[in-house]
């Protein structure tokens, strides 16, 4: 398979947009573009059906949750801390990192914080890796996925409050909605009532729905999930060489909790089905969950990620000295004789030096730019496990506004799509009072990434039919498509398979002031945007920790750190 991404919009009433030919990897990517910084010109905020006129939202939100007290939102807190109330350095490193996603803007963030330069390279012409968004001819923004903020995710929900916008999350009711493929239309829920701490909570929202599971079921599903809760966080990383099924049958688990509710969470997780991924994956989503009062509430960000989320991390870190370039893409790590680093090409030339250097592209394409050297150290032969898993995500506008939905996450639990949302009413930015646009991810998509974007249309349209059997057919005879985009991620977060977790490496690479950042680093929260910005601040914490051997390195063998060929 080809590794290029790709992005494309079609309009059946008959305004055409230009096919988009995007790098294969949604993150990150560093291989190649002229050195510019146009992050400038990212327009403000605004409405997207006309321009000039207000944007009014009537879509109803939730308090933001009390998390401040969460064990690890506080350790979070302290770990961000460090890097700002820590012993400033006389002179600050410079340092290149590869990468605008999530990890690389964390990674830079941190570094800033700490008194040193960052010098952040993105290959592409649009910030955030996996979050990346672009806006259409009418001013439609579509994403590269369907982005959702836990209240388990310390490190991100800190980040927020660092940046000073908390307010740009919308959270929702406490609660989990799921689809009724036998009951086309109908929805069952798992609501988590405020007045109970974890895991009563959750424990009471699972007691609660009888539509999904029966008693019986409920009780062997708790009696499998004992050694979890009893073992803790050493039982969760022991199960990393078991799939979901191999550990349902090992512990007695009834066959219909897989398919009433680990084929929705394992697409929601990782984008693949329960007989591939593995068991740790789900054990630590639980864990969280079930140990953190408000672990499982759900966010929506406001508006696209580049602007709402992206762009505050990057004036951060320019206010505090560092730089951001845009289309600034790595083509060769060039190598000093004793195998550590002595710069960065990029693909116009340019060359860039620095004191450390971070990758914090995807691991698929730091695999495509390692040095041949470097290739049978341990360390870097481990990554061949790691390949990043196909996605699809779709977004479609109809012609009326849909009313079988809610303002909230749903699962599908169909066997193409896996989670969806109408943006239309869950985001402020993209509200619209007459039409619906619906947000879908289609996974497991490795038997759809190469299929044209019609037939993907047509497949997503016939699983809609089911979920909205009074107001969408497959032969658009009910609502109708205004226009559609697709946008195709061949290599996306890592595929969390067994055996995975002895081959992620740590973010202090083997190779003296070279580092890695990313989520299928060594960090607890795998795949995801927790990992990704844990991943950055642990990278940015072995640089600084190794602060003195850095410059004592520079100060050996000085070199000016730019040279334009």
């Amino acid at each position: 398979m080809a590794l290029g991404g790709l992005v494309s919009a079609v309009s059946p009433t008959g305004t055409n947009f230009q096919r988009k030919h995007l790098p294969g990897f949604a993150s990150s990517e560093c291989l190649g573009c002229p050195l510019k910084f146009p992050v400038s010109s990212f327009a403000s905020i605004r409405p997207t059906r006309k321009a000039g006129s207000p944007l009014k939202v009537f879509c109803k939100d939730y308090p933001r949750p009390e998390l401040e007290s969460a064990v690890n939102f506080l350790e979070a807190a302290q770990f961000s801390a460090s890097f700002r109330s820590g012993l400033r350095p006389d002179k600050g490193l410079q340092v290149v990192v590869a990468g605008a996603g999530l990890a690389g803007l964390s990674t830079a963030k941190y570094l800033a914080d700490a008194g040193h330069k960052p010098i952040l390279l993105e290959a592409r012409d649009v910030l955030g890796g996996k979050i990346a968004a672009w806006k259409d001819n009418d001013g439609d923004w579509y994403e590269t996925g369907l982005h959702i903020f836990f209240g388990a995710y310390p490190n991100v929900q800190n980040l927020f409050g660092e940046l000073g916008i908390d307010d740009r999350l919308q959270w929702k009711e406490h609660s989990m909605i799921f689809a009724m493929p036998d009951k086309p239309g109908e929805f069952s829920r798992f609501d988590f009532p405020e007045v109970l701490p974890a895991p009563l909570n959750g424990i009471w929202a699972i007691l609660r729905n009888n539509e999904m599971l029966t008693w019986p079921e409920k009780v062997q599903f708790a009696i499998g999930l004992l050694p979890a809760m009893v073992g803790g966080q050493a039982y969760v990383e022991a199960q990393d060489g078991l799939t979901v099924k191999e550990w349902m049958k090992r512990q007695g688990v009834p066959d219909r909790v897989n398919d009433e509710v680990f084929i929705a969470m394992s697409k929601a997780l990782n984008f693949i089905n329960p007989d591939e991924l593995s068991m740790q994956c789900i054990l630590i989503a639980l864990n969280r969950f079930l140990q953190e009062k408000h672990g499982s509430k759900m966010a929506f960000l406001d508006g696209n990620p580049p602007e709402r989320l992206c762009m505050p991390i990057v004036d951060h870190i320019q206010s505090l000295g560092g730089e951001v370039h845009l289309n600034s893409r790595v083509q060769k790590i060039d190598l000093n004789s004793d195998g550590t680093v002595n710069h960065f090409l990029l693909s116009n030339g340019n060359i860039i030096r620095g004191d450390a250097y971070v990758m914090a592209a995807p691991v698929d394409i730091l695999k495509l730019l390692l040095p041949q050297q470097w290739k049978e150290i341990s360390y870097f032969s481990k990554l061949e496990k790691l390949v990043g898993v196909p996605v699809i995500n779709v977004h479609i506008w109809f012609d009326r506004k849909l009313r079988n939905t809610y303002d909230h996450l749903l699962f599908s639990r169909s066997p193409l799509l896996s989670v969806y949302a109408d943006m239309s009413v869950t985001c402020k930015e993209y509200y619209d009072p007459n039409r619906s646009m619906l947000e879908l991810v289609f996974a497991p998509a490795h038997e759809w990434i190469s299929c044209s974007d019609s037939e993907i249309i047509d497949a997503t349209m016939k699983e809609l039919a089911k979920l909205f059997p009074d107001e969408i057919s497959a032969d658009q005879s009910k609502a109708k498509i205004l226009k559609y985009h697709v946008v195709k991620t061949p290599r996306s977060v890592y595929k969390t398979v067994p055996d995975c977790e002895p081959c992620r490496p740590l973010q202090r690479s083997p190779f003296e002031g070279f580092y890695l950042a990313g989520d299928y680093t060594k960090q607890k929260y795998l795949a995801s945007m927790e990992g990704a910005v844990l991943s950055g601040k642990l990278c940015a914490q072995a640089i600084v920790q190794d602060y003195d051997l850095l410059v004592a390195r520079s100060e050996k063998c000085p070199q000016p750190k730019m040279i334009v060929a």
